[in-house]
Order: C-alpha cells, then structure tokens, then sequence
C-alpha cells in the first residue's frame, strides 16, 4: 500500500494556470494536475496506481481516455510550456554567444511490440537492438537554465515505409535477410523498384531521417527565439547537410568526432618528439591512426570546473565538411586508456572554450537520466501514438516546473548551476503531500471522524485494487 495523495503537487498548483486554455474543460484540467503531480511524487507512474493513489483521480479507464481521446493538443502544451519557461527563467539567462542548444536521442525501451510505431533500435551503449521508441531532443541550457524545449519520434526507415510488406507485394518469392549486410544488398537490389509504386514512394519521400529531425529543431528553436549561439550534438549528428544548415543559419556547433572519421593529411604540420615533420603516405588519416603520432609534450594541460584535461588541439580539414579545429583529449599526463576527440566549425577556439562549451551538453544526458528514474519518461503503457505523445509533453511539464523551483530568485544571472537536482526538487513535492495528508486525517479526527472511517477514506481506492 502507498501513501495516498490528498492534493495536487504545490508546484503544480503555482503553475497550472498558465496551461488553463490548453484545455477545453475544468475536468481535463484536473487531469493534468493529477497526472502531473503523479509523475512528479509517484514511484508507480502507470494510470492505473495514479488512479489507485490520487484520491481526486479519475479511474484508469477516463485516465487512459484523457490521453488517447481527450481533444488537446500535446503540441500546444508544448508551446505554452516553452513560452513560460522562456518569461520565467529569463532573469537567469546567459547571453547568446554563452547559451546553447544540444541536440540528442534517447531510446524508451518496451516489452512486446503492441505499440504504434514501436521497432528495433540500436542501442549505442550495449549494441543491442531492443524494442524501442526513439526520441529526438533539444534542449536549451543557459547557465542555471536547463529545459527540454522540442521532441520528436525517429522513425526508422523500413518501419516508416512499411518495407517489408511492399517486397512481399512486389517480390513475393524473395525471402527476407536477418543479418544487417544481406539486409543491406537486398535494398540495394529492389528499392528502386519499390519506388515504381506510388504508394511506397509516397512513404519515401516523407521518411525523414535523424538528421532531417535534428536540423527541424534547430529551426523550430528559432523560431521561439530561443537566444543561443552553438549547437552541440554527438558524432551521429556530424553530417554535411545538418552542418550546412548551421552554418546558414549563424550558428557555431561542437560534436563529438568518431574516431574512425577520416582527416585530410595536407591540411596540418605535425612534429614528432625530436621537432622533425611527419610525413604521411596517405591522402587521408583516421583519427586512431593520427593520435599515436602525436609526442607526449605536444600535450598542454588546462583546468575546466575543476578537472584537469591534457589537450591537443589543431586545424585541419575534414573530407565534405572542410575546415574545423579538433581537440584531443586525454584524462591523464600519461596519455593512458580511452581519450576524446572534439571538433568544432571555431578554428580561433583553445582548446578550453571548446571543452567548456561542449561540457554544456552534459544537462541533456541529466535529462534523460532523471526522466526516466524520477518522472517516468519510459514508463508508459499507452499504445497510439497521440497518446504517449501527451505522455512524453506532460513529462517535460514536470521536468520543467521542478526546474524552476532549482532556480535561485536571489541569484540571477550569477548561478552557473541550479542550486539544486531534479531529485531534492521531488522530494520536497512528495514531503509537502505528506504533510497534506497527515493535516487531512489530522482535520477529520479532531471533527470526531472514527479512525476507522478516515482510513477507509484515504486508502478505499487502493483497497479495491487489492481484492
């Protein structure tokens, strides 16, 4: 049995007027403080224990209906959100040329395959392919500020199109490869056929891959005239295309560099130990190959936050992306295990600005992190599309309300960091419920209530799922 909720979260409370007109009713709107404050206190974030534990919830079935027919828009609610956000933490915001926008994904891993669009995504961390919804994010981060801002649902190509039944329609007698390289030779062989069909070619045309995703919310980013001045991404973002647009649009960028990518080798002088040029027979280097080249005093040491990092930096050019400045960086004077190679469109950076710029990617990754283990960004049982959609926006409502209350008043512009996490901010929201709930049943025994019924009250729903 768990603590029954008697009141909607205080957070919620203090800001639920301004999502009022995203709403068509008072009772959606007490679905969304309900399902708010559920995700915002509950450990069980499904509809049915919100249903159980909010004492003003509705059941699961009208729960489950307020995000799957319920006319709202979860795209509205994301542009009142960001809007208010935007008014709210501007006290603390940084300049442009100080504040950035981070691009990246994040898989929310199911058991079964009965939820629209739901596939096998690579996960980078194990390499694995689990079941999976894949969810492309930006996020801004301006000092203290840090929010979610836009997302969006990556889906894969042969999902997207629905591949795999057209070869079955166009060539019924072919039998479809598991392993990725045969997979790979039997598209080249017949998606040019496959696109001799209109209706295929339709689902073609509008495909759009993580790139195309990420290049949208940049643009979307603007369009709210969020003020930043870089944009950083991972390597999988690295492309001629998503970096063509940044540079259209003014923006400096920092991503991680792959270390199979490949360097122009007469763009860039190197020196051995003893001063002497090196020469490379190649046209071309990976950086895996090029590090070990690199002597051990070429190594400059700096400090970022409090750790020493020991760099390298140089310009060179990378085959179609042209000119950038990369930075190699190891974690000891040594030069000993794994090391990081950054790389950047700002060929006058050091090596620490490009360090401590991308470091500002880090809250994307602490978003991820605790919306999945305090807000339940993955926990979601819904199976359409519109309604873990709505799922995922009320998420980033409580992420972004426990943010505000991380935020300092007294210290604008001066926090490099709230003055508090994602965790201490929920756990004071599920202290403030305790206490409504020790007052509640304090309030009922004082006006002669029995004991008995007052527990009855407060635990009757909860009681009901147990039998």
């Amino acid at each position: 049995m768990q603590l029954p909720i008697v009141s909607v979260a205080p957070l919620v409370k203090e800001h639920c007027e301004i999502f009022r007109s995203v709403f068509a009713n008072q009772k959606q709107v007490r679905h969304f403080e309900n399902y708010v404050t559920g995700l915002m206190v509950l450990d069980d974030k499904s509809m049915a224990n919100m249903a159980r534990c909010i004492l003003d919830s509705a059941d699961k079935t009208n729960v489950s209906r307020y995000l799957s027919e319920a006319p709202w828009r979860y795209e509205r609610l994301n542009d009142k959100r960001v809007s208010y956000m935007q008014s709210q933490t501007a006290p603390h915001q940084r300049i442009a040329t100080e504040s950035v926008l981070g691009i990246d994904d994040t898989l929310c891993e199911h058991v079964g395959n009965l939820f629209e669009y739901v596939d096998n995504h690579y996960n980078h961390s194990n390499g694995q392919y689990p079941l999976a919804h894949n969810l492309v994010t930006s996020h801004y981060v301006s000092g203290a500020v840090r929010y979610p801002v836009d997302a969006s649902l990556y889906r894969r190509y042969e999902e997207f199109t629905n591949w795999e039944a057209f070869v079955e329609k166009h060539f019924p007698v072919t039998e479809l490869p598991k392993k990725k390289k045969e997979r790979t030779a039997l598209h080249k062989q017949v998606d040019s056929h496959l696109l001799t069909d209109p209706a295929f070619r339709a689902l073609d045309e509008a495909f759009k891959t993580k790139i195309t995703i990420a290049r949208e919310l940049v643009e979307k980013a603007l369009d709210r005239k969020l003020a930043f001045g870089w944009v950083l991404f991972d390597g999988w973002y690295l492309a001629p295309d998503f970096l063509a647009v940044l540079e259209r649009l003014h923006k400096d960028w920092v991503s991680i560099l792959k270390h199979n990518r490949n360097l122009e080798t007469n763009s860039f002088r190197l020196r051995d130990a003893d001063g002497n040029p090196i020469a490379f027979d190649e046209p071309q280097i990976k950086v895996e190959a090029l590090v070990p080249y690199i002597p051990q005093q070429a190594y400059k040491p700096i400090t970022v936050d409090g750790r020493i990092y020991y760099t390298f930096t140089m310009t060179v050019r990378m085959p179609s992306i042209g000119k950038v400045r990369i930075v190699v960086s190891f974690d000891n004077p040594e030069r000993r295990g794994n090391y990081v190679v950054l790389v950047t469109n700002r060929t006058d950076c050091s090596a620490l600005r490009i360090i401590a710029t991308y470091l500002l990617r880090w809250p994307i990754e602490t978003f991820y992190q605790d919306g999945k283990q305090l807000l339940g960004l993955d926990e979601y049982r819904m199976r359409t599309a519109q309604a873990f959609q709505k799922h995922w926006s009320l998420v980033f409502v409580a992420y972004s309300l426990l943010h505000l209350d991380c935020l300092d008043a007294s210290l604008p512009k001066m926090q490099r960091s709230p003055n508090k996490s994602i965790g201490e901010a929920t756990r004071q929201q599920v202290q403030s419920l305790m206490q409504d709930l020790i007052l509640t049943a304090h309030n009922a025994l004082i006006g002669g209530q029995e004991i008995a019924h007052v527990f009855n009250r407060l635990f009757a729903k909860q009681l009901i799922g147990t039998t």
